[in-house]
């Protein structure tokens, strides 16, 4: 069933520059504190939702073009509702929920921790102080990055979709790759990300195959309010 789903999935939603990988909700709530828990059986199938590069010219660009006049809030955000909610309709029979990176809980808690996510799904390595033996950072608090065997750094997660109705007991487990292996590159990794993250250099801990264009560079880089005039648009306000 996780293959039949996965494979609608993929056609629905990988010409537009998104990766999707199942998980089981009880590998994600294993790890994690019963605050953060999703609300689901443990075998139930749900998906991380990953953009990469080509997701700026693939969806975001062409949904700015279309959608102009309706864009009231992050571009980004809304093209990613778009395309996720779409989803539903690639699966009339089946009840699909969808949660989105950006969603909070009213306790200013995510709705979901996107990285702890992504690893369990075997889609990216969430890369932790944990994982450095000698820790160089005393007090300092340092938070851990997720990075992609193709892509690096340069993708993000977009959200979850899950399946309340379909149960994976059999569903089997894929470890993420582990990119980063050395104790060397892991301790280069997360004092770029901590102290650096700026500048991007940890988004090329390894050999990338693919990463942000120069356009899509500036795009992230300018300030959400300021993002809208770099599409074209005007922002609407109250």
């Amino acid at each position: 069933m996780e293959g039949r789903v996965a494979e609608r999935l993929r056609g629905a939603l990988g010409p537009f520059g998104f990766e999707v990988h199942a998980f089981k909700v009880g590998w994600y709530n294993a790890v994690l504190q019963p605050a953060f828990h999703l609300p689901y059986p443990d075998d139930t199938l749900a998906f991380v939702v990953l953009s990469t590069p080509s997701m700026f010219d693939k969806a975001l660009k062409p949904f700015v073009k279309k959608e102009r006049l309706k864009i009231i809030r992050d571009p980004v955000d809304q093209c990613v509702s778009h395309h996720l909610s779409g989803v539903k309709e690639k699966f009339p029979d089946q009840k699909v929920d969808i949660i989105f990176d950006y969603e909070i809980l009213p306790s200013r808690k995510p709705k979901f921790l996107a990285q702890t996510a992504a690893h369990v799904a075997g889609a990216a390595y969430y890369y932790q102080r944990k994982d450095v033996k000698l820790d160089p950072w005393g007090r300092k608090k340092i938070y851990g990055v997720c990075i992609h065997p193709k892509y690096g750094g340069w993708f993000a997660i977009r959200g979850l979709l899950l399946f309340p109705d379909i149960q994976v007991p059999f569903l089997q487990q894929s470890a993420p790759a582990d990119c980063v292996s050395t104790e060397e590159k892991r301790t280069e990794l997360l004092e770029q990300f901590n102290f650096h993250w700026q500048d991007g250099r940890y988004r090329d801990i390894i050999e990338v195959k693919e990463r942000y264009s120069e356009e899509q560079k500036a795009y992230f880089a300018t300030p959400p309010a300021e993002r809208f005039r770099l599409l074209g648009l005007t922002r609407l306000t109250e």
